[in-house]
């Protein structure tokens, strides 16, 4: 196609403006999770509703529309290759167009507006440990979400429209035998080392650890690994999360805690990891299909292969204990890094899903996947979702929450209305083990790379293959192109068997 066409540059302007309105909101909400004050929340709802109004306005104009049909017949289009910036560019807003002009503006504002004021009254209520306070707000979100997947359509059940957001391609039915293959797994790895007799001391990670010192050397850390600190910044919020802004502007989070080393570190690598996505797209596709990201589940398999495959790996912190010992002297002045390393590794069922351990992880995925879907089918109410959260962590992981805090309020998610999100995180466990493996094997001594401080050639590597591919290609189709495999559990569970060896030993 050539580069004047004035049908495709028309589209592009179309995107590019309506892009201005997305990143506007997207600045309002990351202040409303970082820096507004308490008492401008109401104002703040009603001006992420009205710009809500116009994106959506945008997104389903008729002349859109029309765009998007006469390129797509164009034979300019139909002949380019379908992984093309120009094929892309139609067939992904298309998709777009199509599935949010079945959406009605006065719904698509109410949900803009009850997410806005959800996340709120959940902050509240997770203050407060009373689910009560968040229950109607909830209710009122899973209205509003089945309505939308009604509004949207779908084959088998209403879940399919709402996860098609976050996982293009994607469905229930995969999704829950991926799950049941997974599981299948991991609970007899569970039930293996609870026999072993093995244990890890994790006290060292309980010492105190300044708060101060880990702001530091968190940004240290995430610097190093290639977070670009120009482009992006650090910032504390109740719940951690990356956005976008612009080309060059992407914010991070994280929260702290000062007897806990883990938290914060390993959160702030999960969201450079996300960050680092964001920075490696095409700006001069900024706002378009061919410098977005790919789908959620790729974005979350770049958050977790920097948070774990890298972050927990012993020849990372070959190269990061010294510094470690240096800033937190006092807490970690007696430990050895082989001691710190299984520490960081211990396998042990726990409540908070952002801080458990890679093995039991999925399973808090798989709990939440299953609750979310009851209360969109209708078949789980939602004042009985704290009992009904409680049952499953019991049968799933032995523990039951003592709170409502450490159980059903701890993710921010549903007051977002980011229903279909939750699934996309053990899809990233699953495709980021398959990535390290095919990102070791064409490089060669990554290891090695890690311990000398040098993660340069696997972000390299992953701006190549991934990032810069935007969504040219389709989740499982890029799966499939970068490892030669499809999307399957068979990688992670062969990296977590050999870390339950490595940290528990041969017993395990």
């Amino acid at each position: 196609m050539p580069d004047t066409h004035p049908q495709f540059e028309a589209l592009k302007a179309h995107a590019t403006q309506t892009g201005y309105l997305l990143s506007s909101a997207a600045l309002l909400e990351w202040d409303q999770q970082t820096k507004l004050p308490s008492s401008g929340g109401q104002y703040r709802s009603e001006q992420i509703t009205y710009l809500a109004k116009l994106i959506h306005e945008r997104e389903t104009d008729s002349q859109l529309g029309d765009l998007l049909h006469e390129l797509s017949e164009s034979q300019d289009v139909l002949g380019a290759a379908p992984a093309s910036d120009i094929a892309t560019t139609v067939r992904e807003l298309k998709r777009k167009y199509e599935r949010q002009v079945k959406v009605p503006s006065d719904l698509a504002q109410a949900l803009a507006g009850a997410s806005s004021k959800g996340q709120q009254i959940w902050v509240s209520a997770r203050h407060e440990n009373d689910f009560s306070l968040f229950q109607p707000a909830l209710e009122q979100i899973i209205n509003l979400k089945q309505q939308q997947a009604d509004a949207i359509g779908f084959d088998d059940c209403r879940y399919d429209a709402l996860l098609e957001e976050y996982e293009p391609g994607g469905s229930t039915r995969e999704v829950n035998s991926v799950f049941d293959d997974l599981s299948a797994e991991l609970v007899p790895l569970l039930e293996q080392l609870k026999g072993c007799g093995q244990q890890v001391d994790s006290s060292v990670l309980h010492r105190v650890f300044s708060i101060a010192t880990q702001e530091a050397f968190v940004k240290q850390a995430s610097a190093k690994i290639g977070f670009d600190y120009k482009r992006g910044r650090l910032d504390t919020t109740h719940h951690p999360f990356c956005t976008e802004i612009g080309p060059d502007d992407c914010r991070i989070t994280t929260r702290y805690n000062e007897t806990f080393f883990s938290s914060a570190f390993f959160g702030t690598l999960h969201e450079a990891g996300h960050g680092m996505y964001e920075q490696g797209l095409r700006g001069d596709w900024y706002g378009l299909p061919p410098g977005q990201y790919c789908s959620l589940g790729i974005h979350e398999s770049q958050s977790r292969l920097w948070e774990n495959l890298v972050g927990r790996s012993e020849d990372f912190w070959k190269y990061f204990f010294p510094m470690a010992q240096d800033a937190f002297s006092d807490a970690l002045s007696d430990v050895t890094v082989d001691h710190f390393h299984r520490a960081i590794n211990e396998i042990t069922p726990s409540l908070i899903r952002v801080e458990a351990d890679e093995v039991t992880y999925n399973l808090h995925i798989i709990i939440r996947f299953e609750l979310e879907r009851s209360l969109i089918d209708g078949d789980l109410a939602v004042g009985d979702l704290p009992e009904a959260w409680n049952e499953k962590y019991q049968r799933a992981l032995g523990i039951t929450p003592p709170d409502d805090a450490s159980g059903v309020l701890q993710d921010v998610h549903w007051s977002a209305g980011l229903i279909g999100y939750f699934p996309t995180y053990s899809l990233g466990n699953l495709y980021a083990s398959q990535f390290f493996d095919a990102a070791n094997t064409q490089i060669g001594g990554l290891g090695e790379l890690f311990a000398k401080g040098d993660f340069t050639p696997l972000k390299t590597w992953l701006n190549e293959n991934i990032h810069q591919r935007g969504k040219c290609l389709p989740p499982k189709e890029l799966c499939k192109e970068i490892t030669g495999e499809e999307l399957s559990h068979k990688s992670l569970i062969k990296h977590l068997k050999s870390k339950i060896v490595r940290t528990y030993g041969p017993t395990a």
